[in-house]
């Protein structure tokens, strides 16, 4: 009889485990669960990096101020060598919303252009170090003992080197030549100084990330899957550019993105000492160099070229910040 009521009792359902928090409807917790194993790596790194609300801050104001600097300036209606005397040291207003400067020329003008200059040479600065420094330090990484050796003694060498005083006396020194040498090949002087002043900065800024990508290549070539992919037959070619480089990318993008601002201010460093482009190029420094005499009575010309270097290094460091943030496997959710 005990038996005959235990059968009649009916049986329960069996609940199905509802969808995870995030989920899309209609998914269990257990697909969601295999949707969240097949994320991929730069999937996770954005996820991250948009809960970092200072980094996303930082990336509306850089690209905010790359597409007003290289498209904005195309469209704004004052040329930067517009001369207009009757306006000389005019406050802002609401035709020239950054005033003018001591000849007229229309302020906002001459930023957006000169936000072309400090930009594009931050950029190409960060990316030749970066690349010097990557070859040079996965070089000495991945085939240690005499290579190892000989390219950390020459790391070694350049950070002794006190970069400052070199710099601005290789741009005093050869600025000129280059000029001349680029105006007449290329019918453009300027061009030779913007070369100039990248490979400078860049041959000066890549020993940390030689560094820094030497240690990643040493600790990742024991590795099993390196071992594994050694004992298949892989080339050396194939285990450091397909198998141990893709794994060091993360502190090589933070280390370029944070080399940007650095080599901004560098640049904007030597226009303001007279050391950078000539001054029909109307660069951030060279801006801040004219307005620096007379900042007491007409503060705006110097505000407004200062602000924007402050405001876009400072977007590019929060960037920074929220890469090394998000591409940290530790922190990554």
């Amino acid at each position: 009889m005990q038996q005959e009521a235990d059968l009649s009792v009916a049986p329960r359902s069996v609940s199905v485990p509802r969808a995870a928090a995030g989920a899309p409807e209609g998914v269990s917790a257990l697909d969601a669960l295999a949707l969240k194993k097949h994320r991929t790596l730069w999937g996770n790194a954005w996820r991250q990096f948009r809960r970092h609300r200072l980094a996303m801050a930082g990336m509306v104001v850089f690209i905010f101020f790359v597409l007003a600097t290289f498209i904005g300036s195309a469209l704004y209606p004052y040329e930067i060598d517009e001369i207009n005397f009757m306006l000389a040291d005019a406050p802002p207003s609401w035709s020239h919303p950054f005033g003018n400067d001591s000849l007229g020329q229309d302020m906002l003008a001459r930023v957006l252009w000169g936000g072309r200059i400090s930009l594009a040479v931050g950029i190409c600065a960060a990316l030749v170090a970066i690349s010097l420094g990557t070859a040079v330090g996965a070089t000495a990484g991945f085939f240690g003992g005499f290579t190892d050796s000989l390219l950390m003694r020459i790391t070694d060498m350049f950070i002794s080197l006190p970069q400052l005083p070199l710099l601005l006396l290789i741009s005093f020194l050869f600025r000129e030549e280059m000029y001349v040498f680029f105006d007449e090949r290329f019918g453009n002087g300027n061009l030779g100084v913007f070369v100039l002043i990248v490979i400078v900065i860049a041959v000066l800024n890549w020993m940390p990330t030689a560094r820094l990508v030497r240690a990643s290549f040493l600790a990742l070539k024991e590795k099993e899957f390196v071992e594994a992919a050694r004992a298949i037959g892989a080339t050396r070619s194939t285990l450091m550019f397909k198998h141990i480089l893709p794994n060091v990318l993360s502190p090589i993008i933070v280390a370029a993105t944070l080399g940007i601002g650095a080599s901004i201010i560098t640049e904007s460093a030597l226009s303001f000492l007279g050391l950078g482009f000539t001054s029909d190029v109307p660069t951030w420094g060279a801006m801040l160099n004219e307005a620096k005499d007379k900042f007491q009575f007409y503060p705006h010309e110097a505000l407004f070229p200062g602000l924007m270097i402050f405001l876009t290094v400072l977007a590019i460091n929060y960037m920074g910040d929220g890469l090394r943030d998000a591409l940290d496997p530790r922190k990554t959710q």
